[in-house]
């Protein structure tokens, strides 16, 4: 059911695909994105938002600058992993969902993409 609110909450701003998984993903900006849904218990459905804010940047100053809050947001995680051809930056935020309606769904998952593209913004320009 939150997977579903959160689709609805989505198309109003983008294009939205739906996995074989029930994962929903979409692009913001130049961010890739993916909401997955998960009931830790009986009546706590959960959402789980990754925003893959960049690849494979090879400035070194990369940790330095997330750490510090490049671009930062209120809402959402920042990671820093270091791949094969460089740095990659995700964003994820998980909340329970329980409750949320369509409107604001759509408004606090927007503020985490958001913060995520201003991130992205501010890394690779």
């Amino acid at each position: 059911m939150s997977l579903e609110t959160a689709r609805r909450a989505l198309e109003r701003y983008h294009d939205v695909e739906v996995g074989e998984d029930g994962a929903l993903t979409f692009a913001h900006g130049g961010v890739l994105c993916v909401v997955q849904g998960t009931e830790l218990e009986e009546g706590l459905p959960v959402l789980n938002l990754t925003c893959v804010v960049a690849w494979d940047l090879t400035d070194d100053d990369i940790p330095r600058r997330v750490a510090l809050g490049v671009g930062e947001g209120l809402f959402g995680t920042p990671r820093v992993v270091r791949g094969d051809n460089g740095w990659d930056v995700t964003l994820r935020y998980a909340f329970p969902a329980a409750g949320l309606e369509e409107g604001p769904m759509g408004t606090l998952l927007m503020l985490v993409v958001s913060s995520a593209s201003s991130m992205r913004n501010a890394l690779v320009g």
